[in-house]
C-alpha cells in the first residue's frame, strides 16, 4: 500500500476488533462476501434517482443491483415495497419525516432515556428541531413500557405520528398495541427496528410490517450488514411519497457498493443457520444479564427478550462513562447508556448497555457468558488494582483469541 499512513492504522483497528470482547448492542462482524461487496468498484458509480429512472447513463448494472436488493429484501422482511438507498438509520427516519408530515407537526416517540433514539425526539436533533416532540417513557417500577400511559399521551398530544421502536430497551415491542393507540387518535405509526430487525426476520421478535404503517431499520447490528438502512411499508401511497423523500428530498446519488453490500446481507439472512444465529444471540443476552445480576449488578427489567440489556450503575457509585473507560482498558467494549430519569447528563451517563451480536457472531454460547460475567465483575472490584487489573487483561487477550471473527455464515 502506498499510503502506509492510513493503511497502517486500518491494521490497528483490525487487531482492535480482533482482540477484545465486543459488546456493543449495535456493532457486528459482517462476513467477508459484505466486505467485498462494499469495497467494490460500484463505488465509482454515480446513479442519482432508481433503477430505470437515474439521471445518468450507464445504470443497466447498478440497476439490476439495486433490483435485487429490493426484492431480497421484500422477501426476508414479508413486505411489498422496500426503498434500499438510505445511508443511514437517521437519514431513513429524516425521509420518513419529511415525506409524510409537515415540519413543526406533533410527534409522539419515546424518550431518550428510557432507551429511544436520538431520532425519536431529542432535542439536539434534527428530529426535535424539526418537529414538535412529546415522549412516553417506562413504568418507574417495572420499566416496561405501559401502554395505557402511551394511551393517555397520545389523546392528550394528538400527534400526527407515533414513533415506536428503541436503542436501548430490552423487552418486547406490542406494535398491534402501538397501532391501537395510532388508529385512536388518526396518527401515523413508524416502527424504527434498527437494533432488533434481525430478531424480527428470525422470529425472535414480532413483527411490525402487518401493524406500522411504516418501517425502518439500519441494516447492521443484528441483521449483520454493511452500515445503512432501508425503509419498508405495504403501503403504496406512503411508498410513492417516501420514495421522493429519499430522492431528491434528502438525500442524492446512492452508495451502490453499500447497496450491493446490502443484499449480500439479505442472502445470508435468508439462510436457516441465520435463524439459529439469532435465537442464539437472546439465549447469551439473557444468559449473560442473569449472570451479571448473580453478581451483583442491577440490570433494568431484571432481564432481557432480545439482544441486550441495560445495566444500572448507580448503586455503583460508577458513573457509566467511567466504567466504558475502564472496561475498554481491559479489552471489553461496550457503550454506556443513559438510565430513565437518570442524574447524569448523557455524555456521562448512570447506565452501561450490554450487547450479545457481536460475541455470538463468534460462536460464543451460555458457558462463554458466565466467563464475560465474571470479567466485568472482577475488572469492577479490583478497579482500583493495577496489578490485579493487569493479570484479568491477559486472561481476556487469552480468552478472546479462542473465538476468531469468522470470515462466512453459509
Amino acid at each position: 500500500m502506498k499510503d502506509k499512513v492510513i493503511f497502517d492504522v486500518i491494521g490497528k483497528e483490525t487487531k482492535r476488533e480482533s482482540s477484545v470482547i465486543e459488546l456493543i448492542a449495535s456493532e457486528n462482524y459482517v462476513s467477508s462476501e459484505v466486505l467485498v461487496a462494499q469495497g467494490s468498484i460500484l463505488t465509482n458509480k454515480y446513479a442519482e434517482g432508481y433503477p430505470r429512472k437515474r439521471y445518468y447513463g450507464g445504470c443497466e448494472f447498478v440497476d439490476e443491483i439495486e433490483n435485487i436488493a429490493i426484492e431480497r429484501a421484500k422477501s426476508l422482511f414479508g413486505v411489498q415495497f422496500v426503498n434500499v438507498q438510505p445511508h443511514s438509520g437517521s437519514s431513513a427516519n429524516l425521509s420518513v419525516y419529511l415525506s409524510l408530515l409537515k415540519i413543526g407537526d406533533k410527534i409522539l416517540g419515546m424518550d431518550l432515556s428510557s432507551g429511544g433514539h436520538l431520532t425519536h425526539g431529542s432535542n439536539v436533533n434534527f428530529s426535535g428541531q424539526l418537529f414538535k416532540f412529546f415522549s412516553y417513557g417506562v413504568d418507574r417500577n417495572t420499566g416496561y413500557i405501559n401502554y395505557d400511559d402511551v394511551q393517555k399521551i397520545a389523546s392528550k398530544v394528538r400527534p400526527k405520528m407515533i414513533v415506536c421502536g428503541s436503542s436501548a430497551y430490552s423487552r418486547l415491542i406490542d406494535f398491534e398495541r402501538f397501532r391501537s393507540i395510532a388508529d385512536s387518535v388518526g396518527a401515523i405509526l413508524m416502527a424504527d427496528i434498527s437494533h432488533i430487525s434481525g430478531l424480527v426476520v428470525a422470529g425472535e421478535h414480532p413483527s411490525p410490517i402487518e401493524f406500522a404503517h411504516v418501517v425502518t431499520t439500519t441494516t447492521h447490528k443484528t441483521l449483520r450488514g454493511p452500515r445503512g438502512a432501508i425503509i419498508m411499508t405495504n403501503d403504496h401511497n406512503i411508498f410513492e411519497k417516501i420514495q421522493k423523500g429519499v430522492f431528491p428530498l434528502t438525500q442524492g446519488g446512492p452508495l451502490m457498493h453499500i447497496i450491493a453490500a446490502k443484499a449480500v446481507a439479505f442472502y445470508e439472512a435468508s439462510f436457516p443457520q441465520f435463524k439459529i444465529y439469532q435465537k442464539n444471540i437472546v439465549i447469551n443476552a439473557k444468559a449473560l444479564a442473569s449472570a451479571l445480576i448473580a453478581r451483583g449488578f442491577e440490570v433494568l427489567t431484571n432481564g432481557t427478550d432480545n439482544h441486550m440489556f441495560v445495566v444500572n450503575l448507580l448503586k455503583k457509585g460508577i458513573s457509566g462513562k467511567a466504567f466504558q473507560d475502564l472496561l475498554d482498558s481491559c479489552f471489553i467494549a461496550v457503550s454506556r447508556s443513559a438510565i430513565p430519569n437518570d442524574p447524569k447528563p448523557p455524555y456521562i451517563s448512570s447506565g452501561m448497555r450490554i450487547g450479545t451480536p457481536a460475541i455470538t457472531s463468534r460462536n460464543m454460547s451460555e458457558r462463554e457468558m458466565e466467563q464475560i460475567a465474571d470479567f466485568i465483575s472482577s475488572i469492577y472490584l479490583y478497579r482500583h488494582d493495577n496489578t490485579k487489573l493487569d493479570s484479568i487483561r491477559k486472561e481476556v487477550l487469552t480468552f478472546i483469541s479462542k473465538f476468531p471473527i469468522p470470515k462466512s455464515y453459509v
